[in-house]
């Protein structure tokens, strides 16, 4: 009788765990990854590209580079992502490897600025795109696109609260959406280079320079690719949400990266199909400006895909940066209400009303693409620092279990590039980069005060339980329990090194 008591004791309590849940199958890892990388860049950074590259020939070259370098990138990641099986990405990693502080400086970074701008962007990129029929001859007013942005981020984050089930649906249908709009440019495209219409694609008018290409140029126009593909990363965030991590984790980077590679190259060939280089680079909405030149009658078609794809980016930022939150506090380096999720939907509620909120107040603030270029800055030195982390952990801790193991030359010519990438952009805008440090390099006092100093006064401490109680009480949330199933090779591999 005893046996069988501990037995039902075991069941009940194991059913009753309050964790997050795996709901993230391969075809939603893929859709993640893909949902998070096109967004609104591939109808922004192609005439940012042509600019920067000089011709046609050299644009599409980048924009087929840059693909591999994020293949070359995924693939440390999914290195990491199976060896330290945490959510929370490049932070989780980073603070594994090289303690606390950097970790920090990672989170600070992207909680202040990274993500809640990106979020901010791409919700007014939606809003605009949205309100643009109703003012056909003008811009649409500051105050609706702001209006229908937060009403947009405020939805959004109310569907993520409520089930994880909602927002992986939401993104699978979303993604196939964005993805068939950019199916029917490159259709279109391939139809008018079958009709003859290819003059900017032959080769001796794609290699014709309006300017002498430079590296520093090259380097700039990596970047604005790179805006493009920037997501690739995203999946990293939510690993523990992930199905059989170390099966879904890889081959979903090995079936997105490829895949949006050959997508974003075919569109571009398809804009060149029917416009000339002097045509883009006039155009404030490539996407637009095609199908105003395609599709006759149809070109609403173009404003409506370019909404479907920035309302499913939306839904991907939030789903991850509001599990890169989650992660931060679970280890104490963010309130601990923070890493608490729902009793019943095992969504991390409070993660989320902090994102939304950021954003809503990057929305107000108004100026947001002038923090873009921070944004890319931090963003391209938080990969370089975990890729670096990879390779010292590799000397570290080499007897550690690791599932996938990439050739060493993967994250050496990475970094490679990185460093030039960044190299050449210090050279090119010291300002900008220098800001971007400076934003990040703010956190180091909030750190020794927030997390270092542990004899706080103990007002500081009453104050904080008071909060995180009516936080509680508010949200319905709870402390997740642990599932140590995913990380009892990294825990075992600790003993032996």
């Amino acid at each position: 009788m005893d046996k069988e008591k501990k037995k039902r004791d075991k069941k009940s309590s194991k059913s009753d765990r309050v964790t997050l849940k795996k709901e993230i199958g391969l075809l939603s890892a893929c859709a993640i990854i893909i949902g998070n990388i096109i967004g609104s860049g591939i109808f922004i950074s192609p005439k940012g590209v042509l600019e920067h590259a000089g011709s046609v020939g050299l644009s599409l070259i980048v924009w087929v580079c840059g693909g591999g370098i994020c293949a070359l990138g995924s693939l440390c990641y999914a290195e990491l992502g199976v060896t330290i099986p945490k959510s929370g990405g490049d932070y989780s990693y980073v603070t594994e490897i090289f303690g606390g502080l950097v970790g920090f400086l990672l989170l600070w970074s992207a909680v202040l600025i990274m993500y809640p701008t990106t979020l901010a962007v791409i919700a007014l990129t939606f809003s605009n795109y949205v309100l643009q029929p109703a003012f056909p001859d003008c811009l649409p007013p500051y105050i609706a696109t702001r209006l229908l942005a937060t009403i947009c981020v405020l939805f959004l984050t109310w569907v993520n609260c409520s089930s994880v089930r909602w927002a992986t649906r939401i993104q699978d249908v979303f993604t196939v959406g964005k993805l068939l709009a950019l199916v029917l440019i490159i259709v279109v495209g391939l139809i008018q280079i079958c009709r003859g219409h290819y003059d900017a694609l032959r080769p001796s008018e794609a290699f014709e320079f309006r300017q002498d290409p430079s590296v520093g140029q090259i380097a700039l126009a990596f970047l604005q690719a790179s805006f493009a593909y920037s997501g690739w990363n995203f999946l990293n965030y939510v690993t523990e949400e992930v199905v059989e991590p170390r099966k879904n984790l890889p081959r979903a980077i090995y079936i997105s990266i490829p895949l949006v590679t050959l997508v974003y190259t075919m569109t571009n060939i398809a804009y060149f199909s029917s416009m000339s280089p002097e045509e883009l680079l006039a155009s404030n909405a490539v996407a637009v400006t095609f199908g105003e030149k395609l599709l006759g009658m149809f070109s609403w078609v173009m404003p409506i895909s370019v909404a479907l794809s920035t309302f499913g980016g939306i839904n991907g930022y939030l789903f991850t940066s509001s599990r890169l939150c989650f992660s931060g506090a679970r280890e104490g380096h963010l309130p601990y209400l923070l890493a608490m999720i729902h009793l019943k939907n095992c969504t991390p509620i409070p993660a989320l009303l902090v994102c939304c909120f950021a954003t809503i107040v990057i929305l107000c603030i108004g100026e947001t693409h002038n923090l873009i270029n921070y944004v890319s800055f931090i963003n391209y030195l938080s990969y370089g620092v975990t890729i670096a982390g990879l390779l010292y952990l590799r000397k570290k801790r080499p007897n550690l279990v690791r599932p996938i193991k990439v050739s060493m030359l993967v994250p050496i010519a990475y970094l490679v590039f990185w460093a030039v990438l960044l190299g050449f952009s210090l050279y090119s805008e010291p300002v900008v980069c220098g800001l971007g440090m400076v934003i990040m390099l703010t956190g180091v006092p909030v750190y020794f005060v927030g997390v270092h100093w542990k004899d706080k006064p103990k007002c500081v401490y009453r104050l904080v339980e008071r909060v995180t109680y009516i936080g509680q009480k508010v949200c319905y949330v709870v402390f997740p329990q642990e599932d140590l199933s995913e990380t009892e090779p990294l825990t075992s591999s600790k003993a032996t090194d």
